[in-house]
């Protein structure tokens, strides 16, 4: 569906193509000169940046465009998967950010080898990168159906144009940099949904006619999403974003555990008013637009602005993106580099730098050997979120119940799970039983039952 008219779609790229020079110039300039400045800062970032960091990493473009597009078949209740964000980040900030800080580690692969040991760090690595391969192509979905809007492309073509500019743009900076240029970009991001929302509200007259016209669950508290899957998406972003790479390594950063902890407190504030704002986005569509893709949700509000905020929104919809591509990607580089590649070849400094980068830049465009598949956005999202529940799990049983010591049953726990999930997901939730419980029930039981086991054979060898 062409939204943008030609004329108005080449002011509008001439204007992001701009924003990305300029943007990708500052991360050259920002950019650190050794392996720590790359993955950690060299651990001097403020609380408040880490804060802006880790709110936007967590709330890239998949939960820009897919929670617009829940709301418009499912109602504004959709605002719970964000606001499931605001709990976890809380909750994380309350019990679990000092503990992870006081580790020394970077990676929560690292930080869960000091309690079960090398095979495991192994294991959560693999899933964690599995899950944040997926993150990266919801990203790269979602980006591409916001360039779909301004130059009318197919979206493999737009993924393949997200891919090669956002790998380039990621690939020059690292930590460092990262983490000042996502200032940048979450201003444009929230200034774009913020002229979204302002001009769709203008477009409905104000809620009141939404109200009026459509059905009543689309203003409830559930729904058609129903309090199961809600009560699904808070656990699973609690879990999520206890577990999750972007978030330990952003922690990591900060300057001391007691910024940490305010930076997880601040993430949660700048939840809740992002998440309101998608909601009614998505179910003003349906009342303005009700026979459309609902892909298309936000996006197709570009087309009903002047070139000017078009242009302004289109800039903090792909700032979305860069900030996702490059979370992503400095999480999936920094288990690859710290958990395989170092151990197994010990390299000087300004070889592992080297190689970094190159890493950075294969990470970048590898999820395009899926470019073909265009799942439901905000199912992929929690399909990896839930991923790396089975991690977080875990982790807290590592952390606060010290008598969860096998190796082996963790392994069990987190290989079973993590196919389990998978397959579950794949067939779509049968039973109507959604992945997010697999993966919150099967290692918590699988953990239990070693547990039993172990303390079984303890006594019968005692007996003996």
């Amino acid at each position: 569906m062409t939204l943008i008219n030609h004329g108005a779609s080449i002011i509008i790229l001439t204007v992001v193509a701009i924003y990305i020079l300029v943007t990708a110039y500052l991360s050259y300039k920002w950019s650190g000169s050794s392996n720590s400045d790359f993955m950690q800062g060299s651990k001097g970032i403020s609380y408040f940046v880490v804060a802006v960091m880790i709110f936007s990493n967590y709330n890239g473009i998949m939960a820009v465009i897919g929670t617009p597009q829940r709301a418009f078949t499912s109602g504004i209740a959709a605002s719970w998967s964000m606001f499931a964000a605001a709990i976890g980040f809380f909750l994380y900030g309350c019990f679990f950010v000092k503990k992870l800080y006081n580790t020394g580690s970077f990676t929560i692969s690292g930080a869960i080898r000091k309690k079960y040991g090398r095979s495991t760090q192994l294991l959560v690595s693999l899933i964690m990168i599995y899950a944040m391969l997926m993150l990266n192509l919801n990203t790269y979905i979602s980006g591409a159906s916001v360039l779909h809007e301004i130059l009318n492309t197919n979206l493999p073509l737009s993924m393949l144009l997200i891919a090669i500019v956002s790998t380039i743009y990621f690939s020059i900076g690292g930590m460092k940099s990262v983490s000042k240029t996502t200032m940048v970009h979450t201003f444009m991001k929230y200034l774009g949904v913020i002229i979204i929302l302002v001009v769709a509200l203008m477009m409905t007259h104000g809620i009141h006619p939404i109200v009026a016209k459509l059905p009543k669950f689309y203003f409830s508290a559930t729904g058609k999403i129903g309090s199961a899957t809600i009560i699904g998406w808070i656990l699973t972003s609690i879990g999520a974003i206890f577990s999750t790479q972007t978030i330990a390594q952003a922690i990591s950063s900060t300057k001391s555990a007691k910024d940490a902890q305010k930076a997880s407190f601040w993430a949660a504030i700048l939840v809740i008013p992002f998440g309101i704002a998608l909601g009614i986005i998505g179910v003003s569509a349906k009342y303005l637009f009700p026979t459309m893709n609902n892909l298309y949700a936000l996006p197709v509000f570009l087309s009903h602005m002047n070139t000017f905020w078009a242009s302004l929104s289109s800039i903090g919809l792909l700032a979305g993106v860069f900030i996702g591509v490059s979370s992503c990607g400095l999480a999936i580089v920094a288990l690859i580099v710290n958990d395989f590649y170092v151990p197994h070849w010990d390299p000087k400094p300004q070889q592992q730098l080297k190689v970094t980068h190159i890493i950075s830049i294969v990470v970048g465009l590898l999820p395009l050997i899926f470019m073909f598949y265009t799942p439901n956005i905000l199912a992929l999202s929690f399909f990896a979120k839930a991923l790396r529940v089975s991690i977080a799990i875990v982790a807290v049983m590592a952390f606060y119940l010290p008598v969860f010591n096998s190796t082996k049953v963790a392994n069990s726990a987190l290989i079973i799970t993590t196919i389990l999930t998978s397959i579950w997901y794949i067939l779509g939730n049968p039973l109507g039983i959604d992945d997010t419980y697999v993966a919150i029930f099967i290692p918590l039981i699988i953990m239990v039952i070693g547990q039993l086991i172990s303390k079984t054979s303890h006594h019968q060898d005692i007996g003996e």
